[in-house]
């Protein structure tokens, strides 16, 4: 590869190289993740159905690879290039794919108007050539043959662990979906999926050994109204599990797409699954079976017989088997010692152990299962708790409460991965949109995954050498659907693509910013559905100057410019630009959308300005009176309890109530509000007595409205009747009386007890002569 010579170099972060001729000037460059050197070159290389991709004769390797781009380009663009074997003809302009120059997953990559050429020593080098040259030539959704900008790229990336964590405990994902996540992860260098394939809610592998394991744990009844079918009556069987032979075409899916799968098998916590299967692995004869649709921490652990390591050593056999990944990961995480604090066979092996407590055996636990899995030539992994009572000698550290567990594992010179929350926690909405899915309601968004320090400064140059590199999670309590875990996982992958593969030095958000549209329509064109509500517009809707509707815009990221309509068309590049709060005329239809270098950004948004949606709020653009466990989640049930939308509520689990900031009560207030209600499926042990309950005066409560904050006055108490009794949304309406200025109104609700749970999804406040 040569040092380009040609001119100085030019990052794919930075703006675009502009020269005087047009046609002939260099070209952006979109890369992302953003490489370790690109120049921008005058001219192109048409890419068509006539383009031919050379490999040498043998090379099954870089076959393979070639036949992986023609199929990703054409479906990008609907082109095929053939594949051939041997040199390309004289004059030919063809991709070649070449072996030599950098060595592991690096490449170069060289685009002329006369050809195209690939070096790497490795396969993954040339896929990942492969994947920058799919990527100049897709940055748009157009179809058909397409000129890729010329350029000279020399690449490899900082991390070697650029990491995904789907968790398929809680939710079962289809392989179609899983499958799509991988294209997506490897179409931005992305090179392990992290399988949370087991947790108290479910168990999804398929062991041989022990077929209750699926055959009873990986189903379950959802709570509350959804645990039966509305139209017929019977209990509703959840869940789903994942054949050894599905697992083998996924592994080698992967593999194919320089994607390696880690698979996690929790121990000695998050083990109720297991345990309801076969009950001698735990510690109480009557495991609850039902209970597995809770969210939260579960008490239940592994006993520590040798019938139970036998069990594991068993279960980690037939995992090795399926997954040829260097790591195997444990969990290790949360596991609550009451039961082996109240367990005296416990408490005696404690003693025989000489350990010092359930700390101290736990670490112990972990130690004699590594000792399994490096006899198999594998590597143990875990998460940060795997250091408490003393880590297991070989073991790498998955940092997830911060970075503190990495900076201690380095510190004592063991691997780790960075994967804290909030930041690169995905179930973490991306922005305050309300059309953001379920899930915590902490944001954690595209600029913020992107601006994650992958390594802090609290180490020291030879402490940051044990980084392996950082991942993010994707847990799915709250994210029931294949589309959400898609939404929820794009476009943030792709910020942490460039964290995890660009040198710190060549990361700007700016530039990265500026590749947005090419990004979002590289993830549109293979299919996967990424959220565009952080780059979408939203209407703040409030009562403006004599009878006019005030209306304010904001977008959740503040990328480009917003620009809108009123008159019922669509926004374009040529529509005014927003400024300030418009004043609308009640009926007036405001219709904006984003744009990004003349490029839109997510779609067209519209409101129709009225006096109700002016006095109207939904429980989102409420103040939460909490901020202890703030989630968006769903209503209890649908049509059949599964399918179909529901209402997203925002509340703190641990104090369920709403305010409403500066009401005006001087002429008194009509009251309507939508209710609904959630079943209380969440494990958070004695922390639950902490919650407030008042208790009704009606049989199906009252939603109470006070002044002054959640322990003022209370000013009314409207009866819920029929709208309490769920499932799905009612309304209740009544009157606020007068009472001087403005005050902030808390809204909450009285109930037998918390289960199922009631909850605000809207309020709407008119003149109480309205």
């Amino acid at each position: 590869m040569n040092e380009f010579r040609r001119a100085a170099l030019f990052l794919a972060s930075a703006a675009s190289v502009v020269l005087a001729a047009p046609a002939l000037a260099a070209q952006p460059l979109t890369l992302t993740p953003a490489p370790v050197k690109a120049q921008a070159l005058d001219g192109s290389f048409r890419l068509s159905d006539a383009t031919r991709i050379h490999v040498a004769k043998g090379d099954v390797e870089a076959r393979s690879v070639a036949q992986q781009l023609s199929d990703l380009l054409h479906r990008a663009r609907g082109v095929r290039p053939a594949v051939v074997e041997g040199e390309p003809a004289a004059g030919e302009a063809a991709i070649s794919l070449v072996r030599g120059g950098p060595d592991g997953e690096g490449y170069g990559l060289d685009v002329a108007p006369g050809g195209v050429k690939i070096t790497a020593q490795k396969r993954a080098g040339l896929f990942y050539g492969a994947i920058s040259l799919w990527q100049l030539a897709v940055q748009d959704e157009a179809k058909g043959p397409v000129d890729v900008p010329a350029a000279q790229v020399e690449d490899a990336p900082r991390f070697a662990w650029r990491g995904f964590m789907l968790d398929s405990a809680r939710h079962y994902q289809s392989i179609d979906t899983i499958k799509l996540l991988i294209d997506g992860m490897a179409a931005h260098k992305l090179n392990t999926l992290h399988w949370h394939l087991v947790d108290d809610q479910a168990w999804r592998l398929e062991i041989k050994k022990y077929p209750k394991l699926t055959q009873v744990s990986a189903w379950r009844t959802p709570a509350g109204a959804a645990a039966r079918d509305l139209k017929t009556g019977k209990p509703v069987r959840y869940g789903g599990f994942y054949s050894q032979d599905q697992v083998r075409d996924l592994v080698a899916y992967a593999a194919a797409r320089n994607v390696t799968i880690v698979p996690e098998i929790e121990m000695p916590g998050h083990a109720l699954a297991p345990i309801v299967a076969y009950p001698k692995l735990g510690l109480t004869p009557n495991p609850p079976a039902l209970a597995r649709h809770d969210w939260g921490i579960f008490p239940y652990l592994y006993n520590v017989d040798d019938e139970t390591f036998g069990f594991l050593n068993d279960v980690l056999d037939e995992v090795m088997d399926l997954f040829p990944s260097e790591y195997i990961h444990v969990g290790g995480d949360e596991a609550v010692k009451d039961q082996w604090k109240e367990s005296a066979a416990i408490q005696a092996k404690i003693k025989a152990l000489g350990v010092k407590d359930e700390h101290g055996l736990q670490s112990w636990f972990i130690q004699r299962v590594e000792k399994h899995i490096n006899g198999r030539g594998r590597r143990l992994i875990g998460w940060d708790e795997i250091l408490e009572g003393g880590l297991a000698p070989n073991a790498t550290v998955m940092s997830w409460r911060g970075i503190e567990g990495a900076i201690a594992a380095a510190g004592q010179g063991h691997d780790t991965v960075l994967s804290p929350e909030p930041t690169l926690y995905f179930d973490r909405r991306q922005s305050t949109s309300l059309d953001e899915p379920p899930g915590r309601m902490t944001v954690s968004s595209l600029k913020d995954v992107y601006n994650f320090d992958a390594a802090p400064d609290a180490l020291t140059a030879d402490q940051r050498k044990h980084i392996l590199g950082v991942q993010a999670n994707l847990w799915v309590e709250h994210i029931r659907t294949d589309e959400r875990v898609q939404l929820m996982a794009f476009p943030r992958l792709v910020a942490l693509s460039e964290t995890a593969w660009t040198q710190e030095e060549r990361r700007d958000w700016n530039g990265f910013a500026a590749r947005v549209p090419s990004q979002m329509a590289r993830l549109k064109v293979l299919g996967i559905k990424a959220n565009t509500a952080p780059f979408e517009p939203q209407a703040s809707l409030r009562p403006g100057q004599d009878g006019a509707i005030a209306a304010s815009l904001k977008s959740g990221l503040e990328l480009g410019q917003i620009r809108y309509t009123t008159d019922g068309s669509e926004p374009t590049t040529a529509s005014p630009a927003y400024g300030e709060a418009l004043s609308l005329k009640a009926g007036t239809v405001l219709k904006a959308r984003s744009f990004l270098d003349g490029q839109p950004l997510g779609r067209t948004r519209a409101w129709t300005a009225t006096e109700w949606a002016a006095h109207t709020r939904v429980s989102r653009q409420l103040e939460l009176c909490g901020n202890a466990i703030p989630l968006l989640f769903e209503d209890d049930a649908p049509e059949n309890g599964r399918d179909g939308e529901r209402a997203i509520f925002a509340t703190d689990v641990m104090k369920p109530c709403w305010v409403w900031k500066g009401a005006d009560l001087s002429k008194g207030l009509k009251l309507t509000a939508w209710v609904g209600q959630t079943p209380w499926n969440f494990q958070i042990g004695k922390a639950k007595d902490q919650i407030v309950v008042r208790k009704p005066a009606t049989p199906d409560g009252e939603l109470e409205v006070r002044v002054g904050g959640c322990e003022g006055e209370r000013i009314a108490a409207i009866p819920l009747g029929k709208a309490g009794r769920g499932p799905g949304l009612g309304t209740v309406g009544g009157v606020l009386p007068a009472r001087d200025g403005v005050h902030d109104l808390c809204f909450s609700f009285t109930a037998k007890g918390l289960d199922p749970m009631p909850a605000l999804d809207r309020v709407t406040l008119t003149s109480a002569g309205q």
